[in-house]
C-alpha cells in the first residue's frame, strides 16, 4: 500500500518528523512489523542491526617493557533493544561504517593499557583472561554507543625481532625435544624389541614348522612304508595260512590213507595170517590124528574117512571166515577174539573126534542113540559167516 514500510528482518525502521519517539528521542524506533507513513510529512531511515566485524593490529608495550604487536578481531552489533537503537542511530545512522572504525579505537586503547599491565608470559599464557579483561572495559563504552560486543579473539602475539618469546619458550621447547628424543628412543627401543620379538616368533614359528613337518613327513614315510609292506605282508600271511591248510589236509590225507592202509591191507593180511595159522594147527592136528589112528587097528572105517575129512572141514570153515565180510570193532582185541574162536572151533572138532576114538562103549552108545560118530561131526558148526540183520558180518 502506498505509504506502507515494514523493515528487514535485522534492521530496525527509524520515523522522524510528527511526535517524538522514547525518551524524547527525534524519531520513533520501528521493529517486526510495518508502519503507515504519511508521505512528505514523515521521513523513514534504517538501521542495520546485523553482525559486523572489526580487525585491531596495535604495537602494545608490556610491564617488562617489550614491545608486542598484537592482532585481534571483534564481532559486535546494535543492541536489540530501543535504547541501544537510538543511541546507535543518533551517532552512526547517516554512516553507518563508522562502527566498524570507532569500536576498533576503542579496543585498540584499551587492549594498550590492559596488555601493559601484564608481563609476556602473561599475555602469552593467559590470552583468554587478556580477552575478558578488554571485554569487561570496553562494555561499558560500547554499551554508550549502543553497541554490544559478541566475541573478541587475540589472533596473534608477536615480538618481532626481539627473540624474547623464542627465547622464554626455548627452555619448554629444549624439554619438549628432550621428551620428544625420550620418546624417539623409547618407541625406537620399543621397535626394536618389537622387531626381536617378532624374529623371537618368527623363528620359533619356523622352528615348530619345520618340526610338524618332519613329523608329518615322518609319519606320511611310516605310513607309506606300512602301506608297502602291507601287500607282502598279507601275502606272505596268506600263503602261511594256505600252507597251514595244505599241511592239515594232508595230514588228514594221511591218516585217511592210513586207515585205508590198515583196511585193506593190514586187516585182511592179518586175517589170512590167522586163517593160515588156523589150517597149519589144523593140519598138524590132523597128522597127529593119522598117527594115532594108525597106532589103532581097532578103529572102524568110517571114523577113519572121518579123520581123512577133518582137514577139508577145518578148511571149509577157514574159507568161510576168508570169503566174509569181516567187521572188526575193537581192533586188535577183536581180531584176538576172532582168532581165538576160529581155534576153539578146531579145537572141538579135535575133541569130538578124540572122544570117538577112546572107546566103542561111546560108540556102542552113539548107535543105541540112533547117531554115529559121522553125526556128531555133522552137527558141528562149519565155520561159515552168517550176516547179522543189522549189516556187519559177525561169526558164530
Amino acid at each position: 500500500m502506498f505509504g506502507y514500510r515494514v523493515p528487514a528482518p535485522d534492521e530496525a525502521m527509524l520515523i522522524s518528523g510528527g511526535r517524538r519517539g522514547l525518551g524524547g528521542a527525534p524519531f520513533r524506533v520501528v521493529t517486526g512489523h510495518g508502519k503507515f507513513v504519511l508521505p512528505v510529512f514523515r521521513k523513514v531511515r534504517f538501521l542495520t542491526l546485523s553482525m559486523c566485524e572489526s580487525e585491531v593490529t596495535e604495537t602494545c608495550v608490556t610491564r617488562q617493557g617489550i614491545a608486542l604487536h598484537v592482532r585481534a578481531v571483534i564481532a559486535f552489533k546494535v543492541g536489540n533493544d530501543d535504547e541501544s537503537i537510538i543511541n546507535a542511530g543518533q551517532r552512526f545512522l547517516s554512516d553507518q561504517e563508522q562502527m566498524s572504525v570507532l569500536t576498533g579505537r576503542i579496543f585498540a586503547g584499551h587492549l594498550r593499557a590492559i596488555i601493559g599491565s601484564m608481563t609476556v608470559e602473561e599475555i602469552v599464557t593467559e590470552r583468554q583472561k587478556l580477552a575478558a579483561e578488554v571485554l569487561d572495559t570496553s562494555k561499558t563504552e560500547m554499551a554508550k554507543i549502543g553497541l554490544i560486543v559478541d566475541s573478541l579473539q587475540i589472533q596473534s602475539i608477536d615480538d618481532g625481532d626481539v627473540g624474547y618469546i623464542d627465547a622464554m619458550s626455548a627452555p619448554h621447547k629444549a624439554a619438549i625435544q628432550r621428551q620428544a628424543q625420550i620418546a624417539q628412543a623409547q618407541a625406537t627401543q620399543a621397535s626394536v624389541e618389537a622387531e626381536q620379538v617378532a624374529a623371537r616368533n618368527q623363528a620359533e614359528y619356523a622352528r615348530q614348522t619345520a618340526i610338524v613337518k618332519a613329523e608329518y613327513s615322518a609319519e606320511v614315510d611310516r605310513a607309506q612304508a606300512q602301506a608297502a609292506q602291507a601287500g607282502p605282508l598279507a601275502q606272505a600271511h596268506a600263503q602261511q595260512e594256505v600252507l597251514a591248510a595244505q599241511t592239515e589236509l594232508a595230514q588228514r590225507q594221511a591218516q585217511l590213507r592210513q586207515q585205508q592202509l590198515v583196511a585193506e591191507v593190514v586187516k585182511p593180511a592179518e586175517a589170512e595170517a590167522e586163517r593160515v595159522r588156523i589150517l597149519a594147527a589144523a593140519e598138524a592136528q590132523r597128522m597127529k590124528i593119522q598117527a594115532e589112528a594108525a597106532a589103532s587097528y581097532d578103529r572102524v572105517a568110517l571114523d577113519r574117512m572121518l579123520i581123512d575129512q577133518l582137514p577139508q572141514i577145518v578148511k571149509e570153515a577157514a574159507g568161510g571166515l576168508a570169503g566174509a565180510n569181516v567187521n572188526v570193532l575193537n581192533g586188535a582185541d577183536g581180531l584176538g577174539e576172532l582168532a581165538a574162536g576160529l581155534v576153539s572151533q578146531g579145537l572141538t572138532i579135535l575133541d569130538s573126534v578124540r572122544q570117538n576114538l577112546n572107546g566103542n562103549d561111546q560108540a556102542a552108545d552113539g548107535d543105541r542113540s540112533g547117531k554115529s560118530a559121522a553125526d556128531r561131526l555133522l552137527q558141528l558148526p562149519t565155520g561159515k559167516p552168517r550176516k547179522s540183520d543189522d549189516g556187519p558180518v559177525d561169526v558164530d
